[in-house]
């Protein structure tokens, strides 16, 4: 007869209870140096779960806090709107580009010279075929009772205006359009067409005078168009459906403050602060340094606060308020350029004046990453498409550092096609870190300061509930 000795359990892993922090099958929470003069934050790097704490409590609170204990108790539903945020989502817009074509030759377009120049345009009959086509595949990805969105891009898409004007005429119950454009269309006519409807406008500078603006937006013939935007302005003072959009180069970076000083002043309700994407070489040239780029950015911010308090009226810097917002209440963020996988391919995608299918935009002059044409082929399998899955298959876990970065979800790495493209692979980096790092320590600045809401649209919380609230425990 057998005499097993063996002790019960041998071979079997001792399991961790997860008694104590940052080990075993403990809770992930790292403590984060945001600069502030009395309180550090703690992340959960996996989740995106955040608390401020004291530096004088923070041993405290990484032992058996009452912060700690209801941590536990949420962590799982913290994960599950994680993964659902970043992998449950279905496109609901589609950034549309009726041209190739632009009369303008900005030093950092991300559209190649020879399409900008004698690319492809739709007419209006292929315009309205390709919205009819949207509108039958939104049905299947957008709950009853919300409209998709539909952006006119560019290039320029005022070069097409017939064919635009007509897709939202006819369209107008079925989408929520907007217009990005350069202004140098933008004529009374237009103006009144777009506004009478409630279309977005969002229009571009770079500076609050011609002789920095105009360093980046010239005409082909090498003419500035910073009048043509200020006359747009003036005419669009008082509607609130417009934003100015501001790429931060190193040939204007210095000169941030004086442009929302100049952008409060005109009125804007909103204006975005974009840095610079890197796509495409010639970009590169006005590519500013991480650091030098964070210390302008951050006291162009700061410049926001101080005119909301001396008059009451905010300059909303919505990609920095996507960030903020991201931290806050991470499902509440409207713009996905920001979370990994950023939303290319899974929360919108992009039509070409041919029909082609790029994951986003910035992939337009990219022909390898175009995934079926919106004529030929099913949307459904576009998406599912290998040029459309090196882009929605991005993860910040597979990208180093970010792998390892405690605050990988309030940036996301951005962006897919300026890492491929700069620096050789979608598990790379793209072209600034240490600035989306600045945006985060800021954004938990403020928060501490108890400063948030002034960054902030206006009932940004109407839909949200708060799950966590670390001040009451």
């Amino acid at each position: 007869m057998k005499n097993d000795r063996t002790p019960k359990g041998f071979g079997e892993a001792a399991p961790s209870r997860g008694r104590f922090v940052n080990t075993g099958n403990g809770p992930t929470l790292q403590p984060i140096e945001i600069g502030h003069a009395t309180h550090v934050a703690l992340v959960d790097p996996d989740t995106a779960f955040w608390s401020l704490v004291r530096r004088d409590q923070l041993g405290d609170a990484l032992n058996d806090s009452p912060l700690l204990r209801a941590y536990r108790k949420k962590s799982a539903e913290f994960a599950k709107e994680m993964r659902m945020l970043r992998f449950g989502l279905k496109p609901s817009a589609v950034y549309f580009n009726p041209t190739a074509r632009c009369n303008l030759n900005c030093t950092y377009c991300y559209i190649p010279e020879t399409m900008r120049r004698s690319g492809p345009q739709m007419t209006t009959a292929q315009l309205l075929d390709a919205l009819a086509r949207l509108k039958d595949y939104f049905k299947t990805t957008v709950p009853k009772g919300r409209l998709p969105q539909i952006v006119f891009h560019g290039s320029e898409p005022l070069l097409a205006r017939e064919a635009v004007f007509a897709g939202i005429e006819k369209f107008g119950n079925d989408f929520r359009f907007g217009v990005q454009t350069n202004a140098t269309l933008l004529d009374d006519s237009a103006i009144k067409f777009l506004t009478s409807r409630g279309v977005g406008i969002g229009l571009s500078l770079d500076g609050p005078e011609a002789s920095i603006a105009n360093r980046t937006r010239q005409t082909w013939e090498g003419r500035g168009a910073f009048e043509h935007v200020i006359r747009a302005m003036d005419k669009l003072r008082g509607y609130h459906g417009y934003n100015v959009i501001c790429t931060v180069t190193s040939e204007n970076m210095r000169h941030l403050v004086k442009t929302v000083d100049f952008f409060h002043k005109m009125e804007v309700p909103a204006c975005m602060l974009n840095i610079l994407r890197c796509t495409l070489p010639r970009s590169r040239k006005v590519k500013p340094a991480d650091a030098d780029a964070a210390k302008y950015f951050t006291a162009a911010l700061d410049r926001t606060y101080e005119l909301y308090k001396r008059t009451g009226r905010k300059l909303l810097v919505a990609n920095f308020a996507n960030i903020l917002v991201g931290i806050i209440a991470p499902t509440a963020r409207r713009l996905m350029c920001d979370i990994s996988p950023c939303g290319g391919g899974r929360c919108f995608f992009a039509v070409a004046p041919n029909g082609d299918l790029f994951p986003c935009s910035e992939f337009i002059g990219l022909p390898r990453f175009c995934g079926g044409n919106l004529f030929k082929d099913s949307i459904p399998q576009v998406l599912k498409s290998e040029p459309f899955s090196m882009v929605t298959g991005r993860k910040v876990e597979d990208i180093e550092p970010c792998d390892r970065c405690a605050i990988r979800h309030f940036c996301g790495s951005p962006c897919p096609a300026e890492a491929h493209e700069m620096n050789g692979g979608m598990k790379k980096t793209g072209a600034f870190c240490e600035f989306y790092e600045e945006q985060v320590r800021y954004a938990l600045r403020l928060i501490a300061d108890g400063k948030d809401s002034a960054f902030l649209w206006d009932g940004w919380d109407k839909d949200t509930k708060t799950a966590f609230d670390a001040n009451a425990l």
